[in-house]
């Protein structure tokens, strides 16, 4: 998040009529030719003014602040991701309201085939199963990102979308809440997302996927479908991968058999075999932390997961989540062990000291993913090291 430029009352008052001007001459007339009327647009912005407390704002005339170095869950701190009290708690609850909503859920994974318990790991993990308020009125928080925003663009096409959803009249103007963001409802859907995956699944004739859970439901279920959930599959399992198996196989393109991963030594922590089903199918390795945390074999059903919010540890996070609800499971039993509090600069500076070297890590952008993660582990062994999958400070000076 970046910081707000400081901005005397006087400028934000001229701000805010540079607003008023804008919605009445530059978004209302594109917002016509989508096909919203003039009466939804004045019902959805009466009373609407810029929030000023929204990050990432770039009032007119001042400067976007430069992106500072940022250190992020994905390589500095996995463990805290996973808070057992907290998983615990989602877990219960998931529990219960899968006894509750045990019908609905039925119809979904029929409809779909997407298992019960993995679409309310998502609503659990996104909104506490709808009981997380949602404090911002959706178009005030994408009107204000769409006037002056670091992504007007984007936020912009996400506004005209929920102008769309009110002229539908699937929701009140004062009913569509949503995030600091513009996510809406129980799934936390975007409206681009919503006018694609958002379904009546009560059939009251309104996607309403704030106020009705077998939409909620349904509607989660749907999105996964679309983006290419595999009915009938898991999700992943956790391993133990042998010390002479290299950690620098990961990734969705180096998929093969589980069958072939298992005749590799690679084994299930919970000492069952992999399923039957499974073993003949294709399933990639994932070691999110390298040798320093939990290692897994997953299924193409985890990178559909990624779909929801593009992070291996959001999506570890909803199959955890998923396996407690459906079969009582605990915590993953490898810990995160220590992988350093690297900078992003640190990070960025790695990955382009390998691609200098014929490595390809993806996107150099101070992340640690599965190509980085790999390409480490492939320099570390032909320069005679341990390989360890991860960037980590010791590795800074060897790696130039």
């Amino acid at each position: 998040m970046t910081t707000l430029p400081a901005l005397a009352a006087s400028s934000r008052s001229e701000v805010e009529a540079q607003f008023r001007s804008w919605i009445s001459r530059d978004l209302t007339p594109d917002a016509r030719k989508a096909g919203v009327s003039q009466a939804t647009i004045d019902s959805a912005f009466r009373g609407i003014r810029l929030n000023w407390s929204l990050p990432d704002l770039v009032p007119p005339g001042t400067t976007p602040p430069k992106e500072q170095d940022q250190s992020q869950a994905e390589f500095s701190s996995p463990g805290a991701y996973f808070s057992e009290t907290r998983l615990q708690a989602l877990a219960a609850t998931g529990r219960m309201l899968a006894e509750t909503h045990a019908a609905t859920l039925r119809q979904v994974e029929r409809t779909y085939g997407v298992p019960g318990a993995v679409v309310l790991a998502i609503w659990g993990r996104e909104t506490g199963y709808g009981r997380a308020k949602l404090p911002y009125p959706a178009i005030e928080v994408l009107a204000t990102k769409a006037f002056m925003s670091t992504r007007k663009a984007m936020f912009r096409a996400e506004l005209i979308d929920a102008l769309r959803i009110l002229q539908h009249g699937d929701v009140a103007p004062g009913r569509m809440m949503g995030s600091w963001a513009g996510a809406l409802g129980q799934p936390q859907f975007m409206p681009s997302s919503y006018a694609r995956y958002a379904v009546d699944f009560d059939g009251d004739g309104r996607a309403d996927i704030w106020d009705s859970v077998p939409d909620t439901l349904g509607s989660i279920a749907h999105y996964l479908a679309l983006k290419g959930w595999q009915r009938g599959r898991d999700w992943g399992f956790e391993v133990s991968i042998p010390a002479a198996v290299s950690c620098a196989q990961e990734g969705p393109d180096l998929a093969k058999p589980i069958a072939a991963w298992a005749a590799m030594g690679i084994a299930r922590t919970s000492a069952k075999p992999f399923p039957a089903h499974e073993a003949r199918v294709e399933g990639m390795m994932l070691v999110p932390a390298g040798r320093n945390g939990p290692e897994f074999i997953v299924t193409p059903n985890f990178y559909v997961l990624k779909e929801y919010n593009n992070s291996d540890l959001y999506a570890l996070f909803i199959g955890n989540l998923a396996d407690r609800i459906a079969y009582g499971a605990g915590a993953f039993d490898g810990g995160w062990g220590p992988v350093g509090k690297m900078r992003r600069s640190d990070v960025l500076a790695m990955q382009t000291a390998l691609q200098a070297k014929g490595y390809d890590v993806g996107k150099a952008d101070g992340l640690a993913g599965f190509k980085t993660r790999r390409s480490l582990g492939d320099w570390q062994a032909k320069n005679g090291f341990s390989p360890t999958c991860f960037p980590d400070e010791g590795l800074k000076a060897k790696l130039r």
